[in-house]
């Protein structure tokens, strides 16, 4: 049975070569914008594609602000810093996530708190949430929630869209107002994913977008901040630009800022994608049917939530057990096709294996089991 899902592959991508997990996909629009910001000798941050790309990511997914950074790292480390992490606070996520979003928390000096995720979504759980603030935290009478162990203000709630599947929103939010929490949604994986219609990345105080190689749209390098708070909007840009005063010639900076913005050259790049994220995400959804009618006899994949529609960015297989998980992966990547288990729980790595960690059992439950498999976009299945 394992060796079947080989030939599956083959066939969906049509080649006896090495078979990436995800890997972009380039014609001439993107030479054509390239050359065109070229040639314009704007290539650098300053130029009229940054600013018509984040207008176009804007209109897209529906909010007032977006601010285009260097990389979805970058994104959500300026997001924290504008609500005040810092070392006197802590950060509510879930271990089950890439370790940009730790990494990030760390950035602020700030702790994190990991929570379980749902066996429904594969993101955080609203349960888990729900019971670790209920136990260990209060709303004092300064209107902010606070861990009554550590003594520390819990700043931010950051729940990320595991493999482009959009977690409980609704419920999460709702917990989180009850404890005065601001949501910052880790989006990296989910443009063009929706939650009871709306594009993942419009709940959160604010979000944050990726657009890495291997992400469902690429800059090469990049990503991307998301509100609709003006006040919030105003402070990142103007950290994001190293905090420069606006003046005809002079150089002066208020604060210590951040060399994060997007290259004009990126952007260009980002522009071309761009146009095509709809024909993007159906196909995706097609290679998706394709993986599912093929192995709902012999695989349980993991699908999109109810109230939700995924851009699939990758396609889950649900092991039974840890040695099917190992042996499935042996097989493929043996055959020359990447497959990739979950990443390492942030709470099994020695940078974060000291923070608290609430209930993690469906954590670890999906990292003994999920097996991601190839899920580039190929229109020629269309």
């Amino acid at each position: 049975m394992t060796h079947e899902i080989v030939k599956v592959i083959r066939e969906i991508y049509k080649t006896n070569n090495f078979i990436p997990l995800h890997e972009p996909r380039f014609d001439h629009l993107e030479k054509k914008y390239l050359l065109q910001t070229i040639e314009s000798g704007f290539v650098s941050s300053a130029g009229k594609q940054v600013t018509e790309f984040e207008n176009r990511i804007k209109k897209y997914i529906g909010v007032k602000h977006a601010i285009a950074v260097t990389n979805g790292t970058s994104a959500l480390h300026v997001a924290l810093g504008s609500i005040g992490a810092n070392q006197n606070t802590e950060v509510i996520t879930q271990s089950l996530t890439f370790v940009a979003t730790c990494n990030a928390i760390s950035y602020c000096n700030a702790s994190p708190v990991f929570v379980d995720v749902s066996k429904d979504t594969m993101g955080m759980c609203p349960v888990s949430l729900s019971n670790f603030l209920e136990e260990k935290c209060e709303v004092r009478d300064d209107g902010k929630c606070w861990n009554k162990l550590t003594n520390k203000k819990i700043v931010a709630c950051v729940p990320m869209h595991t493999y482009g599947f959009p977690v409980a929103l609704d419920e999460l939010k709702k917990v989180c107002s009850k404890f005065m929490i601001p949501i910052i949604e880790d989006a990296a994986e989910s443009l063009g994913s929706l939650y009871k219609n709306k594009h993942a990345g419009t709940i959160g105080k604010i979000s944050t977008l990726s657009f890495n190689g291997n992400k469902i749209i690429t800059t090469g390098g990049g990503g991307m901040i998301l509100t609709n708070d003006d006040l919030l909007s105003n402070k990142m840009r103007h950290i994001t630009t190293t905090a420069k005063i606006k003046h005809e010639w002079l150089f002066e900076h208020d604060v210590v800022g951040y060399n994060y913005r997007l290259p004009n050259l990126n952007a260009s790049l980002g522009l071309a994608q761009l146009e095509k994220i709809d024909l993007f995400v159906k196909n995706k959804r097609q290679i998706a049917k394709i993986y599912q009618d093929w192995g709902s006899n012999k695989y349980k994949f993991f699908t999109e939530p109810s109230n939700t529609r995924s851009n699939y960015w990758l396609n889950v297989i649900i092991s039974n057990d840890v040695n099917e998980r190992n042996y499935l992966l042996k097989v493929t990547n043996d055959s020359k096709i990447m497959t990739r288990p979950a990443w390492t729980p942030m709470h099994k790595l020695k940078m974060f294996n000291s923070y608290y960690c609430h209930d993690l059992k469906n954590t670890m439950w999906y990292f003994d089991r999920i097996v991601n498999l190839p899920s580039s976009v190929n229109l020629d299945i269309l």
